[in-house]
């Protein structure tokens, strides 16, 4: 499953504002995990920057620059981490994340609660894809916007979230006491 939400974060449609641009891999299952990955990510055409500790697993990537961490590619390109559990994720987010979307793949219950509550973004997603962070998945009909910021409306915007109210009272004299 780990393996399927990370192709389709970052491939299924690499332009958008809610594709996947850096995986952080737990370093408990880095080694077992990551070289299929990358050979998918390979055979997509994925170009792949990390870590030291990346390198010494993928010699083929290339080493992250301090950019890489919080670079919006906007293509088949992807930094790739690794990290100490959910606390390393959480405080790697906290460092470089854009408060758009972040995503956890767990089955443990403890780690997904301690992400979804240590994660300030917009969207917060579990065992799915960061692409169904999207206006029409989530019912709002056509996507106007997105907002990463705590306005009145956060994350994806529909006419909805973009329209106001004006209060109009036409009295005969009320007073309020």
């Amino acid at each position: 499953m780990a393996a399927e939400i990370a192709v389709n974060s970052k491939v299924q449609r690499p332009g958008v504002c809610n594709a996947m641009e850096t995986l952080l891999v737990d370093k408990t299952v880095a080694k077992k995990f990551l070289p299929e990955l990358y050979r998918r990510y390979r055979q997509a055409g994925v170009k792949i920057c990390g870590d030291t500790e990346t390198l010494a697993l993928l010699p083929e990537a290339r080493l992250a620059g301090a950019q890489d961490w919080s670079t919006e590619y906007s293509d088949l390109e992807l930094s790739i981490g690794l990290v100490n559990g959910v606390e390393g994720a959480i405080a790697h987010i906290r460092l470089y994340g854009s408060g758009h979307t972040d995503a956890i793949v767990t089955q443990n219950a403890k780690a997904r609660d301690r992400f979804i509550n240590g994660v300030d973004s917009a969207a917060v997603v579990h065992n799915a894809s960061t692409r169904v962070h999207d206006g029409g998945v989530f019912g709002l009909g056509a996507e106007i916007g997105i907002s990463t910021q705590k306005l009145h409306a956060r994350g994806t915007m529909g006419a909805r979230e973009l329209t106001s109210t004006k209060y109009v009272v036409l009295g005969q004299g009320q007073l309020r006491q």
